[in-house]
C-alpha cells in the first residue's frame, strides 16, 4: 500500500525528539562493553561499602582475635581463610573497601575543589594571576607525589583524615592544570561574552557560564584520580603511615601479611586482588567516559 503525501507531510512536522547530553553519553558508553564491566564492578564496591555492617559485624567478626584458628586456609566458615590473629579475612576486606573508597572519594573531592577553584582562576583571569598558580603548581609537581604523601602524614601523624588531606594535597596540580586547559578554551566563546554583556560579574561567567562547559575532562580525571588515591591509600597504609589498627585496609592486610608469604600466602593474595579489581575496573570506567564524552568520537 502507498502512503499518502497528507501522511508524509505529517511525519515530516512531526518533532524529533532530542536526546539530552546525559542520555546521549549513558548511550555512548552502554556501547563499550569493559567500561560497563568497570561500571558493574564499582556499583558492588559502593554498594557493599555502604552496607558492610549488615553484611558482617565490625565488633564480632572484623576486629575480634581468635587465635585458635589463625592462618587458617579458605573454607566453608572463612571463605577467604583468616589471618594471624584469626580473624576472617574475607570481612576485613568488605570493611576494608569502606576505607578505601572513603578516603579515594574524599581526598579528590578536596583536591578538586581546590584545583579546579585555582585552576579556572588562572585560566579565565590570565596574566600574572595564571602565571603565580601555575608556578606555584609547578613546585608541587616537581615533588614526588609518594614523597609528598609521606612527608605530610609523617609531619602530621597517621590517621584517615591526614591520609585524605595528603592526596588531596598531592592531586591539586592535576586538577589545576587540567581545569586551567579546558578555561582556556572556552573563556573566549561567544556565550561567555554574551553573558558579560547582560552584566554578570566573573564569578558568575565561570561558575555558571564556564565550569558546566568543562565538565568533560573533570569527570574523565575524577574517575582515573579515584583510582590513583586508592593506590595510594594503600601504599601509604602498606608502609605503616595509613589508618591504625586494628581498622581494616587493603594495603595494611598487605603489610600484615608480608610475614607469612610461605606458610600463608592467602594474607595477601586476596587483598591484592582486591586493589587490582578495583584500579582496572575504575580504570576502565575512566576510558570509557572519555570515549563517550568526547565531541570528536560523537560520530
Amino acid at each position: 500500500m502507498g502512503v499518502s503525501n497528507n501522511t508524509i507531510a505529517a511525519q515530516a512536522k512531526t518533532p524529533v525528539k532530542k536526546r539530552s547530553q546525559f542520555q546521549e553519553t549513558w548511550r555512548r558508553l552502554k556501547k563499550n562493553r569493559m567500561a560497563m564491566v568497570g561500571l558493574t564492578v564499582v556499583v558492588l564496591l559502593i554498594l557493599m561499602s555502604i552496607f558492610a555492617d549488615f553484611i558482617f559485624d565490625y565488633e564480632t567478626v572484623v576486629i575480634k582475635q581468635n587465635t585458635a584458628i589463625r592462618l587458617q586456609g579458605p573454607s566453608a566458615d572463612h571463605w577467604l581463610g583468616t589471618d594471624e590473629f584469626g580473624r576472617d579475612i574475607l570481612a576485613r576486606m568488605v570493611h576494608g573497601s569502606r576505607v578505601s573508597l572513603a578516603v579515594g572519594v574524599v581526598a579528590v573531592s578536596i583536591a578538586l575543589v581546590i584545583g579546579g577553584s585555582l585552576g579556572a582562576t588562572a585560566g579565565f583571569y590570565g596574566g600574572k594571576v595564571d602565571n603565580v598558580i601555575m608556578r606555584c603548581m609547578d613546585i608541587l609537581l616537581a615533588v614526588p607525589s609518594l614523597l609528598l604523601n609521606i612527608t605530610i602524614v609523617s609531619a602530621l601523624g597517621p590517621s584517615i583524615f591526614n591520609l585524605m588531606l595528603a592526596i588531596a594535597i598531592s592531586s591539586v596540580p592535576g586538577y589545576a592544570r587540567i581545569v586551567r586547559s579546558a578555561v582556556l578554551q572556552v573563556r573566549d566563546q561567544e556565550f561567555v561574552e554574551a553573558a558579560r554583556c547582560i552584566g554578570a560579574n566573573n564569578f558568575e561567567i565561570i561558575s555558571s557560564h564556564i565550569i558546566p562547559n568543562c565538565m568533560a575532562p573533570i569527570i574523565v580525571q575524577v574517575s582515573l584520580k579515584v583510582a590513583s588515591a586508592i593506590l595510594s591509600t594503600s601504599g601509604l597504609s602498606f608502609l605503616g603511615l595509613g589508618v591504625k589498627a586494628p581498622t581494616p585496609e587493603w594495603g595494611a592486610m598487605l603489610s600484615g601479611g608480608r610475614a607469612y608469604l610461605r606458610n600463608a600466602p592467602h594474607l595477601t593474595i586476596f587483598p591484592g586482588i582486591a586493589i587490582i579489581i578495583t584500579i582496572l575496573s575504575l580504570n576502565l570506567l575512566g576510558d570509557g567516559l572519555r570515549d563517550a564524552l568526547d565531541p570528536k568520537l560523537k560520530k
